[in-house]
């Protein structure tokens, strides 16, 4: 049995501590409000913010941040993210050298654009942050549901130690040492959830929330990996799968303050009548100024601030979305003329790849003069690279499994003359082993 501190008492940070009771563990939830703690404490129930989930009446709700902080294994961190630095400043005091905290909360703090956990170790540098996300609505955790997320941490051991903490058989959780790209996903996805919102109040189907999902999931891929972020983190449960929920579920407040913008509602009414942080308003304008700040296109979040701070009509950021300049769908698949296969002779292996070799090597200026070149010198460019073993990999495009870049291939980088490229790994701290 651990002993737990759960700081902050709306619906995340009541279902957290429904869950970590259920454990096994000793529970102490901090709240700085005296009614919310006196109305908890009498009732046993959050019914403003999740009713129907019934708190045990052992565990402990208190004002008394030091009560709540201080000789606990665990402090779970559940306040909004917009109180994440003014939380973490009053805890500081009472936090020990080493003292571990899990962030919960999803956001970017607009004006230094620090993601929480970054937040968290500024505050309080002798505590170890960690971070926990994924598709995990409250009012599910609350009622037991099955829900899986994953926790980020800088070593194996802590993230380790948090997953026996919260994992049991109706509430499953994974590492990782991807904690910059789990907080990023947790945060941009608030964004494109507004944009779903949107659409749904304005009438629109199934076709339209599919298609800001899989473009929404781009975006935030987009700024997550030139921050260094994981693909992979954007393709699990903190990206892609906290997204489609948040874009899809009932019990969405990002979705449901879009919803309201989309029925012709201003940001302040929505957010008035969804009686909770809107966290997505508030990571809009940081998700545009990390854009800039690192040249990415977004422009679905680009036009969810439109709409938010620029009183632009919904329907008319739809509409610009739709007749924005024609595009390919990704820029790393050839077109019909890169993948057409050569007419003769050993080099009908060689596919774009070869192509791309000649146009890196200044070769041609173009992708139908380098396959003409090819062509030309079919004996002895396409001999070459199947005599090296690479015939199969610029066919197939594959190693290990997996279809990579140009840019992942360091043999055919140093053919076009080009230094090899190191990427980027996210590694436990202290660890030899890759980590994906």
């Amino acid at each position: 049995m651990a002993k737990v501190g759960v700081i902050g008492a709306g619906s995340w940070g009541t279902a957290l501590t429904v869950l970590l009771h259920g454990n096994g563990h000793e529970v102490t939830v901090w709240s700085i409000s005296k009614d919310e703690v006196d109305m908890l404490n009498e009732q046993h129930e959050h019914k403003d913010k999740l009713p129907g989930v019934k708190i045990p009446e052992d565990i402990c709700i208190t004002t008394d941040l030091e009560k709540a902080v201080k000789e606990k294994d665990l402090l779970v961190l559940a306040v909004p993210s917009p109180y994440t630095r003014s939380t973490a400043r009053s805890m500081a005091p009472y936090v020990a050298e080493g003292q571990l905290i899990v962030n919960v909360a999803k956001g970017i703090e607009e004006s230094t654009l620090m993601i929480l956990t970054d937040i968290i170790e500024q505050e309080i540098p002798a505590c170890r942050a960690a971070v926990l996300s994924g598709p995990s609505h409250a009012e599910e955790v609350g009622r037991g549901l099955p829900t899986t997320v994953v926790a980020g941490a800088h070593d194996r051991k802590t993230a380790e130690f948090i997953q026996n903490i919260f994992m049991n058989q109706v509430f499953r959780v994974y590492t990782s040492p991807d904690m910059l790209g789990i907080e990023l996903g947790g945060a941009l996805k608030n964004v494109i959830a507004l944009a779903a919102g949107i659409a749904d109040g304005l009438g629109y189907g199934d076709n339209t929330k599919a298609a800001l999902i899989t473009r929404g999931i781009a975006e935030m891929s987009r700024i997550g990996v030139a921050m260094g972020g994981r693909q992979e983190t954007f393709n699990g449960l903190s990206g892609i799968g906290d997204l489609i929920v948040t874009c899809a579920s009932v019990h969405s407040r990002n979705r449901k303050a879009g919803y309201l913008m989309g029925q012709g509602k201003s940001m302040q009414e929505a957010m008035d009548e969804v009686k909770m942080v809107v966290e997505g308003v508030y990571s809009a304008k940081a998700a545009m100024a990390l854009a800039r700040k690192y040249d990415v296109e977004i422009p679905i979040i680009e036009q969810v601030n439109m709409v938010l701070f620029e009183n632009k009509p919904a329907k008319e950021a739809v509409m610009d979305l739709m007749l924005r300049d024609k595009k390919i769908e990704n820029p790393l698949l050839p077109s019909a003329a890169e993948t057409r296969p050569l007419e003769r002779g050993p080099e009908g292996c060689v596919a774009i790849t070869a192509i791309r070799i000649l146009i890196t090597r200044n070769t041609m200026g173009s992708v139908q003069n380098a396959g003409a070149s090819i062509r030309r010198r079919r004996e002895k460019n396409a001999m070459r690279i199947c005599m090296t073993g690479l015939g199969t990999a610029m066919l197939t495009a594959q190693r290990g499994g997996r279809r990579l870049p140009f840019r992942d291939y360091p043999e055919l980088r140093k053919m076009s003359g080009r230094p090899p490229r190191v990427p980027k790994q996210r590694k436990w701290r202290g660890a030899e082993e890759k980590d994906f």
